[in-house]
Parts: structure tokens; C-alpha cells; sequence
């Protein structure tokens, strides 16, 4: 059996998972279902996320002074 570790990568894609529900108030669950992993090639076993969360900010309309 071939245990995998989550990469950096993957790490990475569930904190802007979070960061995305938390800005949008939606829950978390069907963007962590709908990751699609890979293996890494390199000697550790580690997953990476093919299609990580984008998270788009929209423009502030107050100027700063």
C-alpha cells in the first residue's frame, strides 16, 4: 500500500479553500470534494492538486489619502 502526503502545493490549494469560503460565506465542502490530485514524480509520495481555487478580489472604490 502507498501512503501519500499532501505536498505544499496541495497545502496550499485547501488554505485558499478556506480563505475563498470564508470571503464568500459559502461552505467549504463541494470545492475540497471537487479537487482532482496527482502524485508527484519526485521520491516522495506527495499529492498536488490539478485545479486549485482561484480566489478574486474585487476593487476597493475608496481611495486612500
Amino acid at each position: 500500500m502507498t501512503i501519500f502526503k499532501l505536498s505544499d502545493q496541495a497545502l496550499g490549494a485547501i488554505m485558499m479553500a478556506l480563505q475563498k469560503s470564508l470571503m464568500e460565506q459559502s461552505d467549504i465542502t463541494p470545492v475540497l470534494k471537487s479537487f482532482e490530485l496527482t502524485p508527484t514524480d519526485g521520491k516522495e509520495e506527495e499529492l498536488l492538486v490539478t485545479n486549485p481555487p482561484t480566489v478574486k478580489i474585487k476593487p476597493s472604490d475608496t481611495t486612500s489619502a
